[in-house]
């Protein structure tokens, strides 16, 4: 099976419909457990490829490292989140989705898996968040390590939150 290392973006968008839902679950270190078959047409694998695959495998290069930090951070802390993603498929296509990520737990409420649901953005919210993912991506590779870019760049995030006076759910629903 393909990698997403091997991946090379063609900039060719893959189209879905506006009452489509793209549905994966996963274990706790991100690994596929469930998708619908909306996720494996878009992504353009079969579900027994995607089964125990990182849902890493459709991350586009062009997705901010920081923005996977911030939803990563809250999902372990067991809250929601919702985040514009775009996403690669097998051939280099792409598609952007608005994310509603969740924890799933069992019956003592110990987190043991993730849920998400997403939808298609509208082609003015990609526009907005397009131009602020393109700066965090600079900062990211214009540091002199990977660690340090992170941490330029979830910096540059809230600190623009700040400025603008609102938290990062408030924003997202802004946009």
């Amino acid at each position: 099976m393909s990698t997403k290392v091997d991946i090379r973006p063609t900039g060719i968008e893959r189209p879905f419909g506006e009452d489509e839902i793209i549905v994966t679950k996963t274990d706790l270190k991100g690994r596929i457990t469930y998708a619908n078959q909306v996720f494996c047409r878009l992504a353009e694998y079969s579900e027994k490829e995607l089964l125990g695959q990182p849902h890493s495998i459709i991350r586009h290069p062009d997705m901010p490292r920081a923005v996977f930090k911030l939803l990563w951070d809250r999902i372990q802390d067991g809250h929601e989140i919702f985040a514009y993603v775009v996403n690669i498929s097998r051939t280099g296509g792409h598609y952007w989705v608005f994310a509603h990520v969740t924890p799933s737990f069992d019956a003592q409420g110990k987190i043991v898996g993730y849920h998400s649901n997403r939808r298609k953005p509208s082609a003015a919210q990609v526009d907005r968040i397009a131009g602020i993912y393109r700066k965090l991506r600079e900062i990211e590779n214009g540091a002199s390590d990977r660690k340090v870019g992170l941490q330029n760049s979830t910096a540059f995030l809230m600190d623009m939150l700040k400025t603008h006076g609102v938290g990062y759910d408030e924003f997202i629903f802004s946009v």
